[in-house]
């Protein structure tokens, strides 16, 4: 078996154009070229990253003290920009005086390393330096760091380093290396030293960046990842000099590629974004365990083990690495909401490491209406989220032939038929898992799916607009960015700038002929009128309301008269249509 790594690396060579299609303006500006840097080497590094598929972040720093509250008022959204003038606005001199009462005293770095490996997470990458300036470790490049600073004293990242090793899991670092808002020449950062002094971007390089950057890759042992972040308009010769740096002190480990000019080891998608198509090539997603990185005392906003399991899956089913955030408290501790998500998420998860681990993404190229699938060599694992029942599960489009099935954690016996290019599974009544159930297809060759979107007889089938056509004329396809919290990413693709004879067409594989519901996830102004047509078939159009937020509206019932393939259109016809943004459609079957 070639392993994951090496599939990757070659299959890279397609990503480069995706790379810039992922993210609005403002977070390529933010976050750099992140089209990777292709070498013979990538595919004897990293093996971790490859491998593993998942990963725990943590953002922890002078600004976990604060908690989102300065002087009495609570700031929502982002608390590692606290400081920053879209947050609170914190002058230099005041934010420094934070680290007078910054004593993590309940920090537990082997309660932290056990906590992801118990969540199955196979490395752990730290904040050493966020934009801040604040070193969280025993840096002899800068006094504003953890031991010299605070009352604490101590060098959590060696503790945490340690600690990693000793429970057999890796260990990486986040270097801020284009921001610091507090040391001079850093960008967001004074102009001038204390003397007065006018300081640039090479000033602030050559006196804290490098040297911080050697410091940690030098020495906390092996490092498996260095995350650089939001490179946004960093001289590419900076970056050069940094990434040659890690790879002379750290021969095998990778560099993220928000570290600017393609010149990382993989692709760093979005803040929050699990795609919803294959992406080609060596990728990750970074996600939160509730809505922000570092720790808000309001934010209870926590994903459950099934949510987390949801997302995990789909990053890997996607072909990519998940790597899930934990903002420590100030005083160290883990949030022990964040912490029970994440246990319960490892418990199936070391039940089922074969699901998750060293595999290779969904032949059907997206979900499926009831969960979704991994691939290791020829055998498929379904990971059920919606159970079927006695009704059974089908597989549209599939190419290869099944030779066996089984219910993982089950004696229930599994048959299969298969009927008009789909795939029926018979189930028992009860799932056996309370999370998620695993059915393992034995497959006689390399598994393949006919990426069309089936309508599933048993389970509402939901098509993002990602995967429908534009028509020539009359509607722009684009993604759409924004922040509901300052911060807190959402990301949709979308259908809009409506004009007479636009449509958005979705082809779908009908294996029940018969009545279906339709619904369409829209976001827009006032009162619209949708139209929805199959080609060959009827057409029927109603007014509903319309959100800011996307939301899904009922449209009507339409009639597939028999099995097979249909292109259906959706055009917004009356009303605010320049405002209408459609996001997807979803088919129910009428039994």
């Amino acid at each position: 078996m070639t392993n994951q790594l090496t599939r990757n690396f070659l299959a890279a060579i397609g990503a480069a154009a995706l790379a810039t299609s992922l993210h609005s303006e403002e977070m390529d500006k933010m976050w750099g070229d992140n089209v990777v840097k292709l070498r013979p080497e990538d595919a004897k590094r990293g093996q971790l990253f490859a491998d593993g598929n998942y990963a725990m972040f943590i953002h922890w720093g002078l600004y976990s003290h604060l908690a989102n509250k300065v002087d009495g008022k609570t700031y929502y959204g982002i608390g590692e920009w606290i400081m920053n003038p879209r947050m609170a606005g914190i002058p230099v001199p005041k934010y420094k005086e934070i680290a007078k009462d910054f004593n993590p005293v309940n920090f537990d770095a082997k309660a932290v390393a056990q906590l992801a490996k118990d969540a199955g997470m196979k490395y752990i990458i730290i904040t050493s330096k966020h934009h801040d300036g604040f070193a969280m470790y025993d840096s002899k490049v800068s006094d504003f760091n953890i031991v010299d600073a605070t009352p604490f004293k101590r060098d959590p990242m060696k503790e945490l380093a340690a600690a990693c090793k000793e429970i057999g899991i890796g260990f990486g670092f986040y270097y801020s290396h284009n921001q610091d808002w507090t040391f001079p020449g850093g960008n967001g950062g004074p102009p001038q030293d204390a003397e007065g002094n006018p300081k640039d971007f090479g000033d602030y390089f050559e006196e804290k960046c490098f040297d911080q950057v050697n410091e940690i890759t030098t020495e906390y042992g092996q490092i498996e990842i260095v995350w650089f972040d939001t490179p946004g308009e960093m001289p590419k010769e900076y970056v050069e000099k940094l990434c040659d740096l890690v790879y002379k002190n750290q021969p095998n480990a990778f560099i993220s590629g928000r570290a600017g000019h393609g010149l990382g080891d993989y692709q760093s998608l979005g803040d929050m974004e699990v795609p919803v198509e294959n992406v080609e090539g060596l990728w990750e997603t970074v996600d939160t365990t509730n809505d922000s990185w570092a720790f808000a005392w309001y934010d209870e906003n926590y994903k459950t083990p099934k949510t987390i399991l949801g997302r995990v899956i789909a990053t890997v089913a996607r072909g990519g690495t998940y790597m899930l955030n934990v903002g420590l408290k100030g005083d160290g501790s883990i949030p022990e909401r964040a912490a029970d998500g994440l246990r319960g998420a490892g418990e199936w998860i070391a039940k089922y490491p074969q699901v998750v681990y060293g595999t290779d993404a969904s032949p059907w190229g997206h979900a499926l209406p009831w969960g979704d699938a991994t691939v290791k060599d020829y055998t498929v694992f379904l990971s059920v989220f919606e159970w079927p029942g006695s009704k059974g599960l089908y597989l549209p489009g599939l190419k290869t032939k099944i030779k066996s099935a089984k219910l993982l954690g089950s004696d229930a016996a599994i048959t299969f038929e298969e009927k008009d290019g789909w795939v029926k599974l018979s189930l028992p009544c009860d799932a056996p898992e309370k999370l998620v159930s695993v059915i393992e297809l034995e497959m006689d060759g390399k598994p393949e799916a006919d990426h069309t979107f089936g309508l599933d007889p048993n389970v509402t089938t939901r098509i993002e607009a990602t995967f429908a056509t534009a028509s020539e004329k009359g509607v722009k396809k684009s993604s759409k960015r924004w922040m509901e919290k300052f911060g807190e990413w959402k990301h949709v693709d979308q259908f809009s700038n409506w004009q007479e004879g636009g449509a958005a067409v979705f082809e779908v594989n009908v294996l029940e002929p018969g009545d279906y519901q339709v619904d369409l996830k829209y976001a827009g102004e006032e009162r619209l009128v949708w139209k929805v047509a199959v080609e060959g078939g009827e057409t029927m159009q109603n007014q509903q309301n319309s959100s800011h937020n996307y939301a899904s509206f009922p449209i009507g019932w339409t009639n597939f008269p028999k099995a097979g393939k249909y292109k259906i259109n959706v055009s917004c016809i009356e009303g605010e249509t320049k405002t209408a943004s459609l996001a997807g459609i979803s088919f129910t079957r009428i039994p």
